[in-house]
């Protein structure tokens, strides 16, 4: 094995101090080193609290960038952290390999083969790992000192790099000490992350970036399972208000007699039931945010309310003749039309143009292209954690069927489909003995996802078929069945003539009448409408 060309070093060094985007980076960098040593894989993880986030791979399938490892649980990359030096592993150790059936070379658990690590380390605290291994045992076994040496010194050096690009362009206000801290409770919660890298989600994290430091009033606007939940408390963990609540409150789930005591609070004998003083979500959220999911579900009589709230940020609780003043943010989010609603009378126009001070649209994931993968590799590695499994991964071809479906219900969906079949997976009857390491999620686990143009290779086919078909011609007489009635049977017309023509897929006909995939169905089952599926064998 010879020692690292002074060529590539150079190269570099010159990426290092060039004006790079960090996957260009990234990938010359393992470029270079797979250059100098021969391996198989090689993968860049950065080190964010107590979890491994892989930034660039070569080697791997691609659903790993959406992993995130817990180091404590992956024994070679625990060894590797505690380390200041590379670490060579034994050909044949015992402990278990993180990328066990994820190597591109090699289908299922991986063989006799060698794995060594460099820890990456700035100012003796580590920032990230860097891996490499190779189907052929002991390859590593040779390797001149100070080849090991100067790869871990420009490893150290591109992520560094990168790191504090992105401190200063994300975060040019505050300390890195804070950022650190920021990103670390994000990544502590559940969902704490916005995955994804494609062109619709760049676009959202940066608009994200421009009005978290801001307080102007936000709404997000996008379909039902979308994530607007986490674009909100996003919002909230990069604002400046991040060290205050975050009080979150669904419209839609509050009876409509008590909307206004949970927003403002109540004084006790305010009403029946009112048996002592309550304090309101708006006084809760003081000096922080407050998240008001559904907002389009809030009856008139209250957003004149809501309206005087955001404008003078006074509340009056029920029952109390004085105001007082409260320090809040608002966030607001919707799956509904607001616009649409305007117009028909249904939510006020001046607390509409108050809400939308910054609107943001999260888009639907049939929007963000390669992202399904990357949400897919990070929802199996939560289902690995709370299974108990060695590890587990997708068969080929199910991540090309999963790129073919709209998802309607979106990330949601996505998630829910790769919890069943992973639990179908690791309960598979066909799972012997020796491969209950190594869980492999089939097409046959994932079943028929209704509208896949792929349909064709799943596990079984349906046809719809609509209960009450409905003539395309019909003509209603408003005066003999009334107006209310003929705009019902109109309605009724118009959805059951577009699940035909689009063989039941209620996302082709939502998208063909110009309304979302919910709205639709709840207006279908208030009209009655129902479909039948039939499968074929």
């Amino acid at each position: 094995m010879t020692n690292i060309p002074y060529t590539s070093l150079i190269e570099l060094a010159i990426d290092l101090s060039s004006g790079l985007i960090n996957e260009d980076r990234f990938e010359r960098l393992l470029t270079t080193v797979r250059k100098t040593i021969s391996c198989d894989a090689v993968v860049l993880l950065a080190r964010q609290g107590e979890q491994l986030k892989p930034l660039a791979l070569q080697g791997l399938s691609s659903e790993t960038l959406g992993r995130r490892f817990e180091i404590n649980e992956h024994p070679r990359f625990q060894k590797i952290a505690q380390s200041t030096t590379p670490v060579r592993f034994e050909s044949n150790s015992p402990l278990p390999d993180p990328y066990d059936g994820l190597l591109l070379a090699m289908e299922g658990d991986l063989p006799v083969h060698s794995c060594m690590g460099f820890p990456l380390l700035f100012e003796d605290s580590l920032i990230g790992l860097l891996t490499l291994d190779s189907l052929t045992p002991n390859s590593f076994d040779d390797i001149p000192q100070r080849t090991l040496d100067v790869i871990s010194a420009m490893s150290a050096a591109t992520l560094k790099t990168a790191l504090t690009l992105d401190l200063l362009e994300q975060h040019a206000s505050h300390s890195r000490q804070l950022v650190a801290e920021l990103t670390h409770e994000a990544l502590i919660k559940d969902g704490g992350e916005i995955i994804g890298n494609s062109p619709a989600m760049n676009k959202l994290k940066k608009e994200i970036q421009i009005v978290a430091q801001s307080n102007f009033t936000a709404l997000i606007s996008g379909e039902t399972g979308v994530g607007k939940e986490l674009v909100a408390r996003t919002l909230h963990q990069q604002s400046s208000r991040s060290e205050g609540p975050l009080v979150y409150v669904n419209c839609a789930a509050l009876p409509e007699n008590l909307i206004e005591s949970e927003l403002f609070g109540h004084r006790r004998g305010a009403f029946t039931g009112a048996n002592e003083n309550r304090s309101g979500k708006f006084t809760i959220a003081d000096g922080g945010t407050l998240f008001l999911d559904e907002i389009g579900e809030i009856p008139l009589a209250v957003q004149s309310k809501l309206l005087r709230a955001l404008q003078s940020q006074e509340i009056q609780a029920v029952g109390q003749d004085k105001t007082h003043t409260v320090d809040v943010r608002i966030i607001a989010a919707t799956n509904r039309n607001l616009v649409k609603e305007v117009e028909a009378g249904h939510f006020r126009s001046d607390l509409f143009h108050r809400l939308t001070a910054y609107p943001i649209h999260v888009p639907a994931l049939r929007e963000r292209g390669n992202d399904t993968a990357l949400l897919a590799g990070y929802f199996i590695e939560q289902i690995r954690r709370r299974l108990g499994i060695q590890q587990i991964k997708f068969a080929p071809e199910v991540t090309q069927y999963l790129k073919h479906y709209d998802w309607p219900g979106n990330v949601r969906e996505l998630e829910h489909t790769i919890n069943r079949a992973a639990l179908k997976a690791n309960n598979s009857p066909l799972l012997s003995a020796l491969e209950k390491g190594l869980v492999t999620i089939e097409l046959s686990h994932i079943g028929q996802l209704v509208g896949n143009s792929e349909s064709d290779s799943g596990p079984e086919q349906t046809t719809v078929a609509p209960l009450s078909p409905i003539e395309p011609n019909l003509i209603f007489s408003a005066s003999e069945i009334g107006i209310k009635s003929a705009t019902e049977e109109f309605q009724r017309q118009l959805i059951s003539n577009a699940l035909n023509q689009h063989q039941g897929n209620w996302s082709a006909a939502a998208r063909q009448l110009k309304t979302d995939r919910a709205n639709l169905s709840r207006m279908a089952k208030r009209l009655g409408i129902n479909i039948i599926k039939t499968v074929q064998h």
